[in-house]
């Protein structure tokens, strides 16, 4: 149907649809996925067409379930395991690196896992500090995660039935805040055209969002319709920024990232996880890595949430998470700034 739209979890729930329908051994389990659907709605609708077999309620036992998935997807099933809350990731932290992350590893190859831990990150809705955190560059620090975290319908319903296909174990990450649900503000530009086919959408290959030729604005995730309107907002003032949105971080598509700021010169990396030993620093080592074949005409500048906890009160958590006017005030001092020795830092 030409011109569908779906809302990111809409996109969601037929990925799993449409793979549960194609593969028997893909299945379901987690807090709330089935007769609720999932909290933020990503599996409405299926323990309707599929059953309570196949789309299970667990007990709180994080640790449980997510065990219980890799001992199905190493005995040949394709389960995918809902983690609620990223920020939960703690008490079932074990289950995930040192058995689901290096079992394949451990075992020469000869024990595949091909599970999907699907949970929600972000904040921006007064969830304080233990349910509204990111934590990404949590997971792809860890050899043998994939981590995949979509910014829109489109992207979420390729990836996730990409996901589902892969014999490897991946994190995809669905952002609260650009879900489309009714009862929570989101970004309308995460709503899109969705194709009623499967499709998929490999991993390690991020998009061009808006084409620039003064900036690169490497991000992901909600951030990316923030760096849209700030992207706005700064070609009113002359201001071109090319938006480069990563759709995976683990594979990383660093050629894509070199690319853009080989042709701007100018980087600003915008990221809702924490500043430190995240992902920005990531994206700035690896341009500063090739500067052989990159002139930067600006110290590279990174954006993300100071190393402190998410803070409940409003002002303060809109303070400490960036937002549009704050990649607008950062592009505007990567144009401003200057690099010594013919654009080498």
């Amino acid at each position: 149907m030409a011109g569908r739209r779906l809302t990111m979890a809409e996109a969601i729930s037929e990925a799993f649809a449409q793979e549960m329908e194609r593969d028997p051994n893909v299945f379901i389990m987690g807090e709330d996925v089935g007769v609720y659907g999932g909290i933020f709605g990503a599996t409405k609708g299926l323990i309707e067409k599929f059953g309570p077999e196949r789309v299970m309620d667990t007990p709180i036992s994080e640790t449980g379930f997510i065990g219980a998935a890799i001992g199905a997807a190493a005995a040949g099933m394709r389960p995918v395991a809902e983690l609620m809350f990223v920020d939960f990731f703690g008490v079932c932290m074990d289950q995930i690196y040192n058995h689901l992350a290096k079992n394949t590893y451990m075992s020469g190859g000869n024990v595949r896992l091909p599970v999907v831990i699907t949970t929600a990150i972000g904040g921006g809705y007064n969830d304080a500090a233990q349910h509204s955190q990111c934590l990404y560059g949590v997971f792809a620090h860890v050899p043998g995660l994939k981590v995949v975290v979509p910014s829109n319908a489109y992207d979420a319903k390729g990836l996730l039935i990409e996901a589902i296909r892969d014999d490897n174990p991946v994190l995809y990450m669905f952002h609260k805040g650009i879900m489309g649900l009714p009862w929570m503000a989101y970004f309308e530009g995460s709503t899109t055209e969705v194709p009623e086919e499967p499709y998929t959408i490999p991993f390690g290959q991020a998009r061009v969002v808006r084409e620039g030729k003064d900036l690169t604005i490497v991000t992901l995730s909600q951030m990316v319709h923030k760096a849209v309107l700030a992207a706005d907002i700064l070609a009113k003032e002359g201001i071109e920024a090319e938006i480069l949105d990563l759709r995976t971080l683990v594979p990383l598509d660093r050629e894509a990232v070199l690319t853009s700021v080989a042709k701007t010169g100018r980087l600003l990396v915008a990221d809702e996880d924490y500043l430190g030993f995240g992902l920005t620093g990531e994206i700035a080592a690896i341009v500063g890595e090739h500067l052989d074949r990159i002139a930067l005409r600006a110290p590279i500048k990174r954006l993300g949430v100071p190393n402190v906890p998410i803070p409940y009160s409003r002002p303060l958590e809109q303070f400490a998470i960036p937002q549009v006017e704050h990649i607008v005030a950062a592009a505007k001092e990567t144009m401003q700034g200057r690099v010594a020795s013919g654009g080498r830092v």
